[in-house]
C-alpha cells in the first residue's frame, strides 16, 4: 500500500503546527486509497522516522515524502534526504520515493494575486503609487535566494502595479526595512507587504509589529501587510501534485542523492551514516542524469527549478 508523508518545517509556536495538520488533513480527504501522515522537521513531533513507522505500522509497503517547503533548502536537501537514508536501513524491503518542494510554480503567482487582492489590489488595476514588497525568510544560499527574486519578476509580469520589490526577514540583505526605504525612494505612496511563508508563526508576528512601525515612521504613506499562503486551495493542488508525480515515479529533481550532498554531510552535525561503510545507492526515485562540473545541471522545468540551500529559507513558514 501507498503511504504519502508530507514534512512540515515545525515551530516553536503551536498555532502554526496546527495550521499544518488541518491543511494536511484536508489533503488527505482528497487522496483517497493512499495513507496519509503528516511529520516535522524540528521543534514538534513526529519526527521524519516516527511519521515514516507510522506509515509502516498502517501497512505501507511505499512511502512517498513530500516536503512542504517553498525553496529547497537545507533541510530539503540534506537533512530529509538523510532522514530518507536512515529509514532504508531501518526498512529494507520498502520503497521510498522523495517528492519535490514547492520551487517556481505558476500557481504561487495566482495564490499571491488572490493574497493582494485580500487587501484591496484588483489585478487588472492600473496602480502608479503602489509597490508590493514580498518578503521572504532569507538564506545563506544565493541560488536560493534568487529565486525569490525571479518570483518577484513573474508577479511584477503579472500584475499592473508600478513596483514589485523583494527583501527577507533575516540572514541576507535586503531586508524588510531596507525594502521599505526603497519602495519609498521610487516614490511609493502604499506599500503591501506579502509574506512568502506558508503558515504563521513568529516571524509572522514580528512582521506585523514590523508594519506598525512603518506606519509610525513614514505616516505620510500607506501601508498593508497582505495574508501569508494559509490554507488556499491551489497550494492544497500543488502539494497533491508533487505527491502525484512521486508516485507515478516522475520525479524530475536529481541532485539530492548525489555526490555533492553526501560531501556536505561530512562537515554538518548529523547522526549520519559512513556512507563507504553501507550500501546506498541512493535511489530515493531520482532521475540520475548529472553532468556535474562545479555546479548541479537540473533537470527541471522553468517554474520548477530546484535549488540549494543550507538554512531555514526554504521552507516558507515563520514558524521560529
Amino acid at each position: 500500500m501507498n503511504a504519502v508523508l508530507f514534512v512540515g518545517h515545525g515551530s516553536r509556536d503551536n498555532e502554526g503546527n496546527e495550521e499544518v495538520r488541518r491543511f494536511i488533513a484536508e489533503i488527505a480527504a482528497k487522496m483517497q486509497g493512499q495513507i496519509v501522515e503528516t511529520c516535522f522537521l524540528e521543534f514538534v513531533e513526529p519526527t521524519i522516522m516516527q511519521g515514516i513507522d507510522r506509515c509502516i505500522e498502517l501497512g505501507a509497503s511505499r512511502v512517498v515524502v513530500i516536503p512542504i517547503i517553498l525553496f529547497s533548502a537545507g533541510h530539503a536537501k540534506i537533512h530529509i534526504p538523510s532522514a530518507i537514508d536512515d529509514a532504508k536501513i531501518k526498512y529494507p524491503f520498502v520503497k521510498f520515493t522523495y517528492g519535490r518542494p514547492i520551487g517556481v510554480h505558476d500557481q504561487i503567482l495566482d495564490i499571491l494575486t488572490s493574497r493582494v487582492g485580500d487587501v484591496g489590489i484588483d489585478s487588472n488595476e492600473e496602480l502608479e503609487e503602489t509597490a508590493l514588497l514580498i518578503v521572504g525568510r532569507g538564506s545563506s544560499d544565493p541560488d536560493a535566494n534568487s529565486d525569490l527574486f525571479k518570483i518577484s519578476r513573474l508577479f511584477w509580469e503579472k500584475l499592473k502595479v508600478k513596483w514589485v520589490e523583494t527583501a527577507f526577514i533575516g540572514v541576507t540583505a535586503p531586508l524588510m526595512d531596507a525594502g521599505i526605504e526603497r519602495c519609498i525612494t521610487l516614490g511609493a505612496k502604499r506599500v503591501v507587504i506579502l509574506p512568502y511563508f506558508l503558515f504563521t508563526g513568529v516571524l509572522i508576528q514580528r512582521m506585523e509589529l514590523m508594519v506598525q512601525g512603518f506606519q509610525e515612521k513614514y505616516a505620510e504613506h500607506e501601508f498593508q501587510m497582505a495574508p501569508y499562503f494559509g490554507f488556499h486551495p491551489l497550494l492544497q493542488e500543488i502539494l497533491i501534485g508533487r505527491a502525484q508525480e512521486a508516485l507515478q515515479d516522475e520525479v524530475k529533481m536529481n541532485c539530492d542523492m548525489c555526490q555533492y550532498r553526501l560531501e556536505a554531510m561530512k562537515h554538518i552535525d548529523h547522526h549520519h551514516h559512513d556512507h563507504e561503510g553501507h550500501h546506498h545507492d541512493h535511489d530515493h526515485d531520482h532521475e540520475h542524469d548529472h553532468d556535474h562540473g562545479h555546479h548541479h545541471e537540473h533537470d527541471h522545468d522553468s517554474h520548477d527549478k530546484h535549488n540549494h540551500d543550507h538554512d531555514h529559507a526554504h521552507t516558507g513558514g515563520g514558524k521560529r
